[in-house]
C-alpha cells in the first residue's frame, strides 16, 4: 500500500511538471494588473515598424515568438491584443449581413413607399464596411502605455 502511495505521487508529481504550458504575461507597471495569454491563442500585433500580424502565436525561445512564420522578438512587439477567431466571425457576420438587410429595406421602401427610403443605404454601406474590416472590441495592450510582455510558464 505505501508503495502504491509514493508511485500515485510520482506520476503526480511528474503530470504537475510536465502540463505546464507557455505564455505571455501582460503586466502594468502603474497599476498591479497582470494578464496572461495562453500559447496557441489567436492574437493581434502590431510591432515597432508599424506591421500588424495576427494569428495564432508559439513561443520559440526566451524572448522569440512565431506567428504565421515570422520570428518577432517581445522587444519588438509595440502593441498585443486577443483576436478570438468565433468573435470576429460573428461580429463581421453580424454587420456584413445587417448592412445586406437594411439596403434590401431602404431599395424596397424607396422604390415602392416613398423615394427617402434610398437614405437607407448609407447606414448600410457603413455597417457593410465595418464588417469588412472586422471590427475586435478587445482590450489593447500597449507599450507606451507602460504595460510589459515577458514570456512565462502557467500551470492549465
Amino acid at each position: 500500500m505505501k508503495r502504491m502511495t509514493i508511485i500515485l505521487f510520482c506520476l503526480l508529481c511528474v503530470n504537475f511538471i510536465a502540463a505546464q504550458e507557455q505564455a505571455i504575461k501582460i503586466t502594468n507597471e502603474a497599476f498591479p494588473k497582470e494578464f496572461i495569454i495562453k500559447e496557441g491563442r489567436r492574437i493581434k500585433i502590431q510591432t515597432t515598424d508599424g506591421q500588424k500580424i495576427s494569428g495564432r502565436f508559439s513561443i520559440e525561445n526566451s524572448n522569440t515568438i512565431l506567428i504565421k512564420n515570422q520570428r518577432i522578438t517581445l522587444a519588438d512587439i509595440e502593441s498585443i491584443k486577443r483576436h478570438p477567431l468565433l468573435l470576429s466571425i460573428f461580429t463581421s457576420g453580424f454587420f456584413i449581413y445587417g448592412g445586406a438587410i437594411t439596403a434590401g429595406f431602404g431599395i424596397i421602401i424607396g422604390a415602392f413607399i416613398q423615394s427617402s427610403g434610398f437614405l437607407l443605404t448609407i447606414p448600410a454601406a457603413g455597417m457593410i464596411y465595418t464588417g469588412i474590416k472586422s471590427p475586435n472590441f478587445n482590450r489593447k495592450f500597449k507599450k507606451d502605455r507602460s504595460w510589459t510582455f515577458e514570456l512565462t510558464t502557467s500551470s492549465p
